[in-house]
């Protein structure tokens, strides 16, 4: 029993190795072919090592459009969908957790059904009102809107909110706090991995939005990482080593970050199916 138990293992950590390294192909190809020149990323049988290393393909690909006005654009952008999103949907969630007003299960569920709306169908209408307010080619329809909740952001948090015991909010009101002093002293310092998890996916969500800033952004030079890589991507499509690199830089930071929160990520996503 010992031995097939050992084999089974032994199975199961070679498919997952081998399911990882498929996943991880397309990500070595990029980083791989970053630092080569165009003839040599084509070439048959194909080259697996850069030689030499061509690190001054992001020197080119950086200084060629002004890339870095583009991250301080999107970098702006995503603090404020990040803030946004973290105090929004934390306050969202307590009250539908753990405070109790006329209507709440009703308009629970109503939230949950906005999540079934798909974004492309509020697209032309959402832009209407923007142009009616004369906020295009601005910052705010792409930060503002996160600030008044996302359903599953909101979903995710009243799960946990739910698992934490009831008793510790009783004997804080006996002791004479307030739903906010509950709320801040008590449900917040329990919350850091879900919390850490909705960071996580507004940081990535508005880092990679290229829909968003399409549409309501004219000016170049209020134009985003993601913007400003499809508009290398036009001037240089035949300069694969250079579109290589500037992908690789547009990608990086989303993966240190994710390589960074990937332990409350997993944390967080387990603890919000315990109850609910």
């Amino acid at each position: 029993m010992r031995r097939s138990r050992r084999i089974s293992q032994l199975t199961v950590y070679t498919i997952l190795i081998l399911g990882a390294c498929f996943c991880l192909l397309p990500l070595f190809w990029l980083v791989r072919s970053s630092m080569m020149s165009s003839l040599q990323i084509f070439e048959m049988p194909p080259r697996w090592i850069p030689s030499p290393f061509r690190l001054q393909n992001y020197v080119e690909a950086l200084t060629t459009i002004d890339f870095f006005r583009f991250f301080r654009n999107t970098l702006t952008i995503t603090i404020g969908c990040l803030a946004g999103a973290l105090i929004s949907s934390s306050l969202g969630a307590y009250s539908y957790a753990r405070l109790s007003w006329p209507g709440k299960k009703f308009f629970f569920g109503l939230l949950l059904s906005s999540m079934m709306l798909p974004s492309a169908v509020t697209l032309i209408p959402t832009f209407i009102g923007w142009k009616l307010a004369d906020l295009i080619n601005t910052y705010f329809p792409l930060i503002l809107p996160v600030w008044f909740g996302s359903a599953f952001d909101i979903f995710l948090l009243r799960q946990f909110y739910t698992s934490i015991p009831r008793d510790m909010d009783e004997a804080a009101y006996v002791d004479g706090a307030g739903p906010w002093t509950v709320f801040s002293r008590i449900i917040i310092p329990l919350s850091k991995p879900p919390l850490i998890v909705i960071g996580l996916f507004s940081f990535m969500n508005s880092w990679n939005d290229f829909m968003g800033p399409l549409v309501y952004l004219n000016e170049e030079s209020k134009f985003t990482m993601a913007l400003g890589l499809q508009m290398f991507q036009s001037l240089h499509s035949a300069q694969w080593h250079l579109l290589m690199a500037a992908s690789t830089v547009v990608i990086l930071p989303v993966i240190v970050v994710f390589f960074i929160g990937q332990r409350y990520f997993i944390e967080g996503i387990t603890l919000t199916g315990m109850k609910g």
